[in-house]
């Protein structure tokens, strides 16, 4: 696995975040409403992630942001839970362990803020994540939960963070 640090999103890092995600979703024909490519708060993915309960982590190779990923309490979840969100990387950056570790960032910072559980939804354009959410823990619903902003997203995932145990390892 190639190493990558990992640190809190910063607000210089909205462009090139916002531009990451889009450039992926276009490469995978996924750029239809309903998914990220349309979020009003793509382009303010810094001020988005300072709401309580929230944290974006990104991944840093030769001084560039190679992508990132977050949690954030989105609408209509069960008490104790959380959104595994915007977890895009660049083509070089993917098949390295980044994506690992980014999600890996993301369910420290979700069972230290006390969540009890990770939702996540996807869609079949971006089958390659899905061994990596099944390896991280993630299992498959057969219906979303919550308030599903992304309608263009028909496969939902869960992980229980109950009897996991997570070192701090990021800041």
């Amino acid at each position: 696995m190639q190493s990558a640090p990992i640190r809190a999103i910063c607000p210089q890092d909205n462009q090139r975040l916002a531009a990451i995600i889009r450039n992926t979703l276009l490469s995978f024909n996924a750029a239809v409403p309903g998914t990220a490519f349309f979020d009003p708060e793509l382009d303010f993915l810094f001020e988005t992630f300072q709401a309580a309960g929230s944290r974006y982590w990104v991944a840093v190779q030769n001084a560039a942001v190679v992508g990132g990923a977050g949690i954030y309490p989105s609408q209509g979840l069960p008490p104790g839970y959380c959104e595994l969100v915007k977890l895009y990387l660049e083509p070089e950056a993917r098949g390295k362990g980044i994506g690992k570790m980014l999600i890996t960032a993301c369910l420290q910072s979700a069972a230290q803020l006390g969540y009890t559980h990770v939702y996540l939804e996807t869609m079949p354009q971006l089958h390659m994540a899905l061994p990596l959410y099944e390896k991280m823990g993630f299992i498959r619903l057969e219906q979303p939960i919550g308030n599903a902003q992304h309608f263009g997203c028909s496969i939902w995932m869960l992980k229980s963070l109950l009897h996991e145990c997570y070192e701090t390892v990021f800041i």
